[in-house]
């Protein structure tokens, strides 16, 4: 039995300004109550009038002028939301002002060179404070469980110092304030919510991670040693850890190396981050186990799919199952494990940003997602290749994937058939090795037709018969291309120039072989019947392509 999800609670505007306020977000037209509660974040489309999640931070992107972001305020708040964030600089024009008064909306401006992509993920963050498990109010050490940005805080108050909190890839957890403190390396890293790579280069270079992996105290990373000249403060690192395992670390921005008092402190307050991180990860794993298992109940299309799809807020919803794979797959099987995960994650974020009641699991090797598809159904088509397309796109050639989108499932019930179109879109991708990497099924039928007859005829143990037999045989025996021949005319439509350019031979040489391979095959190249029945044996059989391989 499905174990019901607990309610999760809401993060404020005052709690979001306190950690992002110093580098990310400038209030422009706030208002004095902070305390309205924050519950989701989307990312603004003008052809898209999905519903809202409660309370949602809507994400301005390209939305610019003042009488814009007026219209925008006012449309937002009919639907619900909480706040608004524009890129900066925002004039804090009277009728601006006024807007945001009247309807509620907080007005928030990005700062220029923070993507919009980070600061989803910096809100995101924010907003699964405490989701972690059970929603009591859990203390540890102190701060509310799973709450980097105010460990942060406590950890810089301490050193007197603007502190960052970082994963084992120097991606940028939770962050202090008074980054504007620090020097303008620090300010690059919060705007991209992570390290330099140049950086990073240096620092394995230098042998830096391997000492702060290594000591039990802080490593010291001094400006003018062949670093960035952006890096002008001494930086005080310290590894996290939770016995053998290194979880990240603690990089605090110093004037001078820090006293003894301050590293005790410091060391004290690594013990602290360890159990927050510990927690995090326990509670993202058993929301992941949770979601993985709702999803998957509900593509299967069983007796408990409708459950599932209640309680993942679809009921009643048309929707379509997009089938994300890697193109590209680790010879490590945990670096395979890893970045699956880390593919999946990234494919939920996107698609909760783009339709907030998507639904994200890995589930085997494919990550799928259920995602609705609100208004005309005419367009879902379309709409959905956008949806996949701008992942794939925003992610560039770091995520080597695919993704195979199925029909329409106007309800439940017809998830099932969605997610098998899927899975056949996705496997002819993933066959055809990345000359494409979406496609719907109603694009992919044919070639997923075919892919299905090849696993029938192997199943069965078919061989070539036949013309193609006999230029096989004949092709063994004196090592010739009668068979790539045909294959490249067939693959040509008969056009002599192109089929020669792919064989690589002159005109008159394919010639030859055309007529050679008629000869010996005994086939009439002029039937149409012959034609199709010597593709057909080509597409399905293995051995053919072994054969010819080897020929």
């Amino acid at each position: 039995m499905l174990t019901p999800v607990p309610s999760k609670p809401h993060t404020s505007l005052g709690r979001v300004l306190e950690a992002l306020g110093d580098v990310l977000l400038e209030p422009v037209a706030v208002g004095r109550d902070t305390r309205r509660q924050l519950g989701g974040v989307v990312i603004h489309d003008p052809h898209d009038d999905a519903e809202f999640p409660a309370q949602a931070v809507v994400l301005g992107v390209g939305v610019r002028e003042s009488d814009e972001i007026v219209q925008l305020v006012h449309a937002v708040a009919a639907r619900g939301a909480t706040a608004l964030v524009v890129r900066s600089p925002v004039a804090a024009s009277t009728e601006l002002v006024r807007a945001a008064t009247s309807s509620g909306v907080a007005l928030l401006g990005l700062a220029s060179g923070a993507s919009w992509a980070q600061l989803a993920a910096m809100l995101r963050t924010l907003l699964a404070e405490g989701d972690v498990g059970d929603v009591s109010p859990q203390t540890l050490g102190g701060m509310p469980s799973g709450d980097l940005f105010a460990l942060a805080n406590a950890i810089a108050a301490l050193l007197d110092a603007p502190v960052t909190i970082e994963d084992r890839n120097s991606r940028v957890l939770a962050f202090s304030g008074r980054q504007d403190e620090a020097d303008p390396s620090r300010v690059e890293t919060i705007l991209g919510r992570q390290v330099p790579e140049r950086f990073t280069r240096e620092l394995e270079k230098d042998g830096v991670f391997e000492r702060l992996y290594r000591d039990q105290g802080p490593v010291y990373v001094y400006p003018g040693d062949g670093y960035d000249k952006k890096i002008v403060m001494i930086r005080a690192a310290l590894a996290v850890r939770a016995g053998d395992e290194v979880l990240g670390s603690i990089w605090a921005a110093v004037d001078k190396e820090l006293s003894e008092e301050r590293t005790a402190a410091l060391i004290d307050a690594s013990k602290i981050v360890a159990l927050h991180m510990l927690r995090l990860r326990a509670g993202a794993d058993v929301e992941r186990r949770l979601r993985a298992d709702l999803v998957s109940t509900a593509l299967e299309g069983g007796s408990g799919a409708q459950e599932a799809i209640a309680r993942l807020g679809l009921l009643g919803q048309p929707t379509i199952v997009l089938a994300m794979g890697l193109l590209e797959v680790p010879d490590d099987d945990l670096r395979l494990v890893t970045e699956r995960q880390r593919v999946a994650d990234a494919f939920a974020m996107h698609l909760s940003a783009v339709q907030p009641r998507s639904a994200v699991a890995l589930v085997g090797d494919v990550a799928y997602g259920i995602v609705p598809m609100p208004g005309n159904h005419g367009d879902c088509r379309e709409r959905s290749v956008r949806v996949a397309s701008t992942f794939l796109e925003r992610t560039g050639r770091r995520v080597a994937a695919a993704i195979g989108i199925g029909p329409l499932a106007l309800d439940g019930s017809g998830l099932r058939a969605s997610r098998d179109g899927a899975d056949r879109a996705l496997r002819v991708l993933l066959t055809n090795g990345g000359s494409k990497r979406v496609i719907t099924a109603e694009d992919a039928h044919i070639e997923a037709l075919m892919l299905e007859l090849a696993d029938l005829s192997a199943a069965r143990g078919d061989v070539a018969t036949g013309p193609i037999a006999r230029l096989l045989e004949y092709d063994t025996k004196h090592q010739s291309q009668l068979v790539h021949t045909l294959r490249c005319w067939l693959d040509s439509f008969g056009d002599i120039s192109a089929a020669s350019a792919a064989a690589y031979v002159h005109p008159s040489t394919f010639r030859y072989r055309l007529r050679r391979l008629a000869e010996v095959g005994g086939i009439d190249l002029d039937d149409p019947g012959d034609r199709f029945a010597a593709m057909v044996q080509l597409h399905l059989l293995p051995r053919v392509e072994r054969a010819e391989e080897t020929s």
